[in-house]
């Protein structure tokens, strides 16, 4: 007879236990991730105005991140006349506004961004921060129109950057080994490292393929985008470990707290913002070859 009132302590135990996972920090953690991971896909799936909006937030928090970490003394002005800029150059874009004029406003942004800092000290660190954020709000616009890439050329990225992030952590964990870069990152290995090219390697190649086999026809044949997919994730591997020295240069554990369970939106995307400048490069070495001119 008791068993009747045991059953529903015990469901009201597995209620608690789901929801006080939900609560934890690695369920905060997959939550947000998930999040993330469906509004890049969509917002690159729907393409124009609303994935310009999507990467021009995403650029304007990473220059309040940059700005806030390494301590400038005008801030608000700097944000401000930054995420303007920005704003501008995507308004252009999406108007039509020929390549020389969108260059001409991200100058006459960074120009004035460092106009308003005091010091060469904070001059410097201002239009540095300045011209990373500029990479991921341009190049994944730039992308995602360009008509040789498209929404493909930002799925590679994608696939690139988190098969690199993804393989990295889990063979680092598994094998172990020696310290890729202890004085900067204390959790990396030569193994993760060498899981993460791999399966970068891996996703480009495949990406590739299923992009064939669906008439798709990426400027670059399967052998070359092998390559350049562990090229790029070596690239992103050093982004963080970029952003990794910057953080412990000025002693900060996260560039912020906007992502429930991960820190700042530039802790999720220093190997993307290394990757986008990487092909950023290559759009302009390789456009005047035809090879991806638009």
């Amino acid at each position: 007879m008791s068993k009747p009132q045991d059953e529903p302590q015990d469901d009201a135990r597995a209620r608690g236990g789901a929801s006080g996972f939900l609560r934890s920090e690695t369920g905060i953690r997959l939550i947000s991730a998930i999040v993330m991971i469906a509004l890049a896909l969509g917002t690159t799936w729907q393409g124009g105005a609303v994935f310009a909006v999507f990467w021009l937030a995403a650029g304007s928090a990473i220059l309040f991140e940059w700005i806030a970490m390494v301590w400038i003394a005008r801030r608000i002005p700097s944000v401000v006349a930054g995420a303007l800029a920005y704003t501008a150059f995507v308004l252009a874009h999406l108007t039509g506004w020929p390549p020389v004029a969108l260059t001409a406003i991200a100058l006459a942004g960074g120009a004035l961004v460092v106009m308003i800092s005091t010091g060469w000290r904070d001059r410097i660190w201002a239009g540095a921060g300045y011209a990373v954020a500029l990479v991921v709000v341009a190049v994944p616009i730039l992308v995602r129109d360009h008509p040789a890439l498209g929404a493909l050329g930002i799925l590679w990225i994608f696939a690139v950057v988190w098969g690199t992030d993804i393989a990295a952590y889990f063979t680092g964990r598994a094998l172990g080994g020696p310290r890729l870069w202890p004085r900067l990152s204390p959790n990396k290995t030569w193994s993760g490292f060498a899981g993460g090219l791999v399966a970068a390697m891996l996703a480009g190649f495949l990406l590739g393929l299923v992009a064939r086999l669906w008439g798709q026809h990426p400027p670059f044949d399967l052998w070359a985008l092998t390559v350049l997919s562990g090229i790029a994730s070596v690239v992103g591997q050093l982004g963080d470990l970029a952003e990794s020295a910057l953080k412990r240069h000025f002693d900060v554990k996260d560039s912020s707290r906007l992502i429930p369970g991960h820190g700042g939106v530039m802790d999720r995307l220093d190997a993307f913002f290394a990757v986008c400048l990487l092909i950023g490069l290559l759009m302009l070495g390789l456009s005047p070859f035809g090879i991806l001119a638009g």
